[in-house]
């Protein structure tokens, strides 16, 4: 167990390289200080588990799919859609394959299955999670735009072609819809819950 314990710890510090490495397409657009890997996989969980109950599908699945899907960046780091044009881009599952080679047979497994149902799109919690994916961006880039960055149009809109569900969608019509930060004034006039 020994070994196994060492490749554990090391897999993740490795994780904890998606802290550190930044979604590169926001420089693009002029953003000084985009996001991390981990910020963008963190809300993509979050939206995955709502789609999910909103699509009376697994949350908790869907969830924990969207956590793994860019988990690979720790090797790959994020290439924007530009560089994809001529750097041909490793497969996720071959990535992922060579991260968790070294580690327990459960955790290898765990991970890799999630890996693989997320790139397939086949069930319905793969779907919620891909467009937690492309909602998330949609998200953060409503967000960059009330902060004064124009250029971000463009990911508003292919993240909107690019949804499947009806909850998505419908999501996607909100968040074009409403000031990032309505919830604030909704939140402050809500009776309070305490007793």
């Amino acid at each position: 167990m020994g070994e196994y314990l060492r490749n554990t710890t090391g897999f993740l510090y490795e994780m904890g390289l998606l802290k550190r490495f930044k979604r590169t397409g926001w420089s693009t657009a002029g953003v000084p200080a985009p996001e991390s890997v981990a910020d963008h996989s963190f809300r993509v969980s979050v939206t995955a588990s709502v789609i999910a109950a909103l699509e009376d599908a697994d949350p908790q699945r869907a969830a924990f799919l969207a956590l793994w899907h860019d988990s690979q960046e720790t090797r790959t780091t994020d290439l924007p859609h530009l560089a994809k044009k001529y750097v041909a881009a490793a497969d996720n599952q071959a990535v992922t394959a060579d991260q968790v080679r070294p580690l327990p047979p459960s955790i290898a497994a765990m991970i890799s299955e999630a890996v693989a149902e997320y790139e397939a799109g086949d069930t319905t919690e793969a779907k919620c999670a891909r467009d937690a994916d492309k909602l998330e961006c949609l998200l953060q880039a409503r967000e960059y735009q009330e902060q004064g960055h124009g250029n971000v149009q463009e990911w508003i809109d292919s993240s909107i072609v690019s949804l499947f569900t009806t909850t998505a969608k419908q999501i996607a019509h909100e968040a074009v819809a409403q000031n990032t930060l309505d919830w604030v004034a909704r939140a402050k006039q809500s009776p309070s819950t305490e007793t």
